[in-house]
C-alpha cells in the first residue's frame, strides 16, 4: 500500500479496499506498519502521536472515532510528518510535546526528550524534600543542575504543592513550602523550561538561571540546599554508536555525551555536591547503567557524602545515585 499521497483520490484510499477512505483506523494501521518496517522504535505509539497531533485528538478519541475520515489537508500534513519519522526523527520533536510524570511538556531539539526512567528522580526528589521539611527546613530548597525541559523541577514542584502524579482517587498530599533553583547552559533550553513551568502554574516557584554546573550559583548559597537533583550527560564515548538513531542523530549531543567514561560531568558533580547541601541534604543523580561502580566509587571517595547507593529503574537498570551530605558529629 502506498503512503497517503497528495491528491484527493488518495484521500479516498485505505486498507485493503483501494476505494475506502483514509479513516483514523486505517491511518494508524498503515503508519504503524510503515514505521515498523523502517525500524522505528514503538511504531504504534508514534502512529498515535502523529495522527492525534494532525487531527487534534487525544489518544482515547482516536479509538472512539476510529472511522473518522481524514481530510485532504490532514493527509498532506500527516504524509510529511510520517516521512520524517521514518528517517528516525523523534516524533516528540515533530509534534512538539512529550508526556512525563503524567503531565504534558513542550519539547524541542535544544533539549533531551523526557523519558519514563527519569521519573524515578522526581519521586526521589519529592521524598527527600518532604524528609527535609520534617527535619525543619522551611522553605525546603531544591537545586537542579541541567534542567533541560524543566520536567524534573516542574514535576517536583507540582508534587510538593500537593498535586498527585495521576488523577486516581486518593488522599491529597500535604503541600511543602519549597523554593527551586534550576540551571542550564543552553539558553533555548531555559526558554523552554520557563514556558513549561508557566504552563503548569509553577513559574513563580522556580528561579531559572543560565550557566554550567556551579557557575550560576552565588557564594552565599553554599550549604543552603536540601536536595540537589540532576540528569547530566553520561553517555560514554564507546556507547555512542550503540545508541538508537533517533537519539544519536537528533537529540543534543551536549546533553548526552559524558566523555571517555561518561564521567566528565558526573565526577565534578559528585565531588562538589556537598558544598551546596545542608547537612543531611540529599543528592539525586541519574546515571548510565554501566557506570554504577564508577559512580559509587566517586561518591564514596567524597568524605563529605554518606549513604551512597545506586538504585534500579523500572526496567531493572542501574539508574539513580543517591547520597547524603554528612551531618557533623
Amino acid at each position: 500500500m502506498d503512503a497517503p499521497a497528495r491528491d484527493d483520490s488518495a484521500a479516498r484510499r485505505g486498507g485493503d479496499d483501494p476505494t475506502a477512505p483514509w479513516t483514523t483506523r486505517r491511518l494508524l494501521r498503515w503508519i504503524d506498519g510503515h514505521l515498523a518496517q523502517k525500524g522505528v522504535d514503538s511504531p504504534r505509539v508514534c502512529a498515535e502521536m502523529l495522527v492525534g497531533h494532525v487531527i487534534r485528538a487525544e489518544r482515547m478519541r482516536l479509538y472512539m472515532e476510529a472511522d473518522r475520515p481524514a481530510s485532504a489537508d490532514e493527509l498532506e500534513r500527516l504524509r510529511a510528518l510520517v516521512q520524517r519519522a521514518a528517517r528516525h526523527e523523534p516524533v516528540q520533536y515533530l509534534v512538539g510535546e512529550a508526556w512525563f510524570w503524567s503531565k504534558q511538556f513542550a519539547v524541542g531539539p535544544a533539549t533531551l526528550i523526557p523519558r519514563p526512567a527519569t521519573e524515578h528522580a522526581v519521586e526521589e526528589c519529592i521524598a527527600a524534600a518532604r524528609a527535609a521539611a520534617e527535619r525543619g527546613s522551611i522553605p525546603v530548597r531544591v537545586l537542579e543542575i541541567g534542567t533541560g525541559t524543566g520536567c524534573i523541577t516542574v514535576c517536583a514542584a507540582l508534587g510538593l504543592s500537593g498535586e498527585r502524579r495521576t488523577a486516581e482517587p486518593g488522599d491529597p498530599k500535604r503541600a511543602v513550602d519549597t523554593a527551586f533553583v534550576a540551571t542550564d547552559l543552553v539558553p533555548a533550553a531555559l526558554d523552554l523550561a520557563r514556558a513549561n513551568a508557566a504552563a503548569h502554574g509553577m513559574a513563580a516557584r522556580i528561579d531559572f538561571r543560565a550557566g554550567s554546573l556551579w557557575a550560576p550559583l552565588q557564594a552565599a548559597e553554599r550549604g543552603t540546599f536540601d536536595v540537589l537533583v540532576s540528569n547530566p550527560p553520561y553517555v560514554a564515548d564507546d556507547e555512542w554508536d550503540e545508541m538508537a538513531p533517533n537519539v544519536r542523530d537528533h537529540e543534543p549531543r551536549t546533553a548526552l555525551a559524558g566523555g571517555a567514561q561518561g564521567m566528565d560531568v558526573l565526577a565534578p558533580l559528585i565531588a562538589g555536591a556537598h558544598e551546596w547541601l545542608r547537612p543531611g541534604g540529599r543528592v539525586v543523580v541519574e546515571i548510565g547503567h554501566r557506570q554504577r561502580d564508577a559512580v559509587l566509587a566517586a561518591a564514596r571517595a567524597n568524605p563529605a557524602l554518606a549513604n551512597a547507593d545506586v538504585r534500579k529503574d523500572f526496567e531493572g537498570f542501574w539508574r539513580l545515585l543517591v547520597a547524603d551530605a554528612l551531618i557533623p558529629a
